[in-house]
């Protein structure tokens, strides 16, 4: 059994009241400035990348991530498209299949809390407290798996298809296409725990709650994915490519922020450059006098990207059955020059021990933690059904009330509202929410 390019690259879109063709731009170009001009997407402005409330204007967050990703990942479209062109239908362009990994490369992080993973952390641990047990008691089982393995990419296509612009109703509107290439994960959070075919890597990720579950099956159904069990299907062949995308990107390009932070050194890094670019040639700039590390940076990346690239997207090819059969295993980088899949792991490994594991990062890291954990603490208890609440709760119901915040007698829905309230907020707002919830009145950090 094989998907089909023809349902798969689907302009169709999820929640369509109208259709508008515009000749100068296609449905994929539409997607990518629905995002763009998106709330949620603003909001990645001050959010982590990997070093929380950062100060220095030169440091990714994730907006410029998320922005440089995308700049790659139509890169890797518009190529792999060229290279199996002959397999695409003849209405579709690479021009098109590049906008559609674009505008899902762009929303790929759009679903994540503040403060990063850490984040994640955070209210995962908050909802796994013994202490907080009986928030969880009326529940059902998947709604609870929800909650506590909190998972920005499925508060990211809950964002995409529900909350934004058209609440309840569609959200982004966005074609399917580009919902497919978006889930990097097509399973609920049940699914994790019952499925033990899904790959060890991937298997605390999932892609959807409970709450998005029946646009889950809507997107399968209309791109044609192939189901690998309950509530559990392939992922979209562009999903690959957006994949490596992000992978490039948060390898290599972020480790330039921890040499601006001091964490890192350029002759640690420069090596690594040098060892990925192969036969592409050593930039010039490398020998010139009197040029900065950022420009030897710059001129390193661009040959490695290059190069990256054009490995990706022959791989992508040279995998294509395969991939439409719903059965490659591991990601698109795996299937590169053997020299590459080292280069990549050597810099993630020099980042783990250098950036990651940084006293600096580390104690950033621990306030952003105890400021989630703190909002929770305030908000969760205002999610019960009929609740009574004192003057100072009334204070706090009247904040969720700005924020969007309607509860009604679903208490799994009151509490995801809570969560897309807290999911938005950027590092520097969290944080100067928490400490006013303690009692501190301070400006931003």
């Amino acid at each position: 059994m094989q998907m089909r390019w023809l349902e798969l690259l689907s302009t169709v879109r999820l929640g369509r009241k109208t259709h508008n063709n515009e000749p100068a731009r296609s449905p994929f170009h539409k997607d990518y400035d629905r995002i763009i001009f998106s709330q949620s997407f603003r909001q990645l402005n001050r959010k982590t990348q990997v070093h929380p409330l950062t100060q220095h204007d030169g440091i990714h967050t994730r907006l410029t991530h998320s922005l440089e990703v995308s700049c790659i990942g139509r890169s890797l479209g518009m190529l792999a498209a060229e290279k199996i062109k002959d397999e695409l239908p003849a209405w579709i362009s690479p021009a098109d299949v590049g906008a559609i990994i674009q505008a899902a490369c762009l929303a790929h992080d759009i679903g994540n809390p503040p403060f990063g993973h850490s984040g994640e952390y955070a209210i995962r641990e908050w909802f796994d407290d013994v202490s907080h047990t009986n928030f969880l008691q009326d529940l059902s089982p998947e709604q609870e798996a929800d909650l506590r393995q909190f998972e920005g990419n499925a508060q990211g296509l809950r964002l995409l298809t529900k909350i934004d612009y058209h609440p309840n109703d569609g959200g982004m509107r966005l074609t399917y296409a580009t919902l497919g290439a978006y889930l990097k994960y097509p399973w609920l959070s049940k699914t994790i725990e019952s499925q033990g075919d899904i790959p060890a890597s991937r298997r605390a990720k999932f892609g959807c709650y409970q709450s998005e579950k029946q646009i889950l099956l809507q997107i399968a159904e209309q791109l044609g994915l192939i189901q690998l069990g309950e509530n559990h299907f392939c992922r979209h062949p562009l999903t690959y490519l957006l994949e490596a995308a992000d992978d490039m990107c948060y390898a290599l390009i972020d480790l330039e922020d921890g040499i601006t932070l001091n964490m890192l050194t350029y002759s640690e890094v420069e090596p690594i450059f040098l060892d990925l670019i192969g036969e592409y040639g050593i930039p010039s700039e490398l020998n010139m006098q009197n040029t900065t590390w950022q420009q030897k940076i710059a001129a390193l990346r661009g040959r490695v990207m290059k190069r990256l690239v054009d490995e990706v997207t022959t791989a992508f090819a040279k995998q294509h059955w395969q991939i439409l059969s719903g059965q490659l295993q591991g990601c698109l980088l795996d299937y590169c020059a053997p020299d590459i899949s080292t280069g990549i792991q050597r810099a993630k490994e020099l980042a783990r021990i250098k950036i990651f594991e940084h006293p600096q990062k580390a104690g950033l890291e621990i306030i952003g933690h105890q400021s989630l954990q703190t909002i929770l603490d305030a908000f969760i208890p205002l999610t019960t059904p009929r609740k009574n609440l004192n003057f100072k709760e009334q204070r706090l119901m009247a904040i969720l009330q700005r924020s969007g915040a309607y509860f009604e007698d679903d208490h799994y829905e009151n509490i995801m509202q809570v969560l897309d309230i807290i999911a938005k907020f950027s590092d520097h707002q969290a944080y100067q929410l928490s400490q006013e919830l303690r009692g501190n009145k301070v400006g931003l950090i």
